[in-house]
């Protein structure tokens, strides 16, 4: 299968290293590669870990032409207000009767029943496992493993950035050095305050919300406070209680709807949500027939959210 990666950022470039390392097992060939910041490159015999770039294709759509790919893979950054470009560029390589997958959660959050409906309508899939929980199972779970199975709602921490800033003001660092030190760790957005803002959960919230419960959300209307009011005093003070403060993403069925939120909560160590340290995230599902479970992807880092990818380019393989 021919691939054509939009994006080649540390996500892209850790897919190209897994895709190279499995290339006898699995018959994947990246034969065009564009970015805004490197430019474009393109070999109809596939391009290696560390390509050549050219000067950048005119468009998205004359890259995809010129690719001769059977699928996109979108890795741009996010933007959690518009999806944009991420879903201009995924309606690109659907309309042409591609195979996407992509990692960047903005799209799911904000257009996920349009783009939904233009693959199915073009007769191709269209796969997003690493938006969420990076590449551990939490949409392919439900997909693959849970038939006739509700979700009623869910709840999780599954921001990285936060956790390490409120865990540096634990330990008495300010919130700049949290912020700091998340940035030293390749975890932040592009824009920080995504982070700490709870928009990038809330883009989560919204996300999870729109394939799991069917809600027709967008970020904008996950109500949605973040953790910029946190003080190393106050987070020093709930320390002494016994507690800890975690942003949590929470999503549930009511009679009137779905009702999601994000918020900075206090929560005993004890809890299973709290359980999560440095860039671990943790989520929990109820559902109608299994109960409450969860899942728990301990510091994963990069080569998790390509593998996320890696899963999804595997989906779509005949015979898999």
């Amino acid at each position: 299968m021919n691939l054509a990666l939009i994006g080649f950022g540390n996500v892209g470039r850790s897919l190209a290293r897994l895709l190279c390392r499995k290339r006898r097992e699995f018959p994947f060939r990246i034969t065009g590669i564009h970015t805004l910041r490197h430019g474009t490159a393109l070999d109809p015999n596939g391009l290696g870990e560390n390509p050549s770039f050219g000067p950048p294709a005119a468009s998205i759509a004359d890259f995809l032409d010129a690719s001769n790919a059977d699928g996109a893979v979108e890795l741009t950054t996010l933007n959690p207000f518009t999806g944009e470009p991420a879903i201009s560029h995924i309606r690109a390589g659907i309309a042409r009767g591609m195979h996407v997958v992509t990692a960047n959660k903005g799209p799911i959050a904000q257009a996920f029943s349009t783009l939904r409906a233009e693959a199915e309508a073009a007769q191709v899939q269209f796969r997003f496992e690493s938006t969420v929980m990076d590449g551990a199972p939490v949409f392919n779970l439900w997909r693959s493993n849970l038939p006739g199975v509700q979700v009623l709602g869910f709840a999780g921490a599954l921001n990285s950035t936060s956790k390490v800033v409120i865990e540096t003001m634990e330990q008495g660092g300010s919130f700049e050095d949290g912020l700091a030190a998340a940035r030293s760790l390749g975890i932040t957005e592009a824009d920080g305050a995504y982070d700490a803002e709870g928009w990038d959960s809330a883009a989560k919230t919204a996300a999870l919300a729109n394939v799991l419960l069917d809600a027709h959300t967008t970020t904008q209307q996950v109500p949605t406070r973040g953790i910029t009011r946190l003080t190393p005093e106050r987070v020093q003070a709930i320390v002494r209680q016994g507690k800890t403060v975690r942003l949590i993403s929470r999503g549930r069925r009511t009679k009137a709807g779905v009702s999601l939120r994000v918020r900075a909560e206090v929560l005993e160590r004890s809890d299973i949500l709290a359980s999560g340290r440095g860039t671990s995230n943790v989520i929990l599902f109820h559902t109608d027939l299994m109960g409450t479970f969860g899942s728990v992807s301990v510091n994963p880092g990069v080569e998790q959210t390509a593998y996320g990818v890696f899963s999804d380019l595997v989906s779509l393989l005949p015979d898999r």
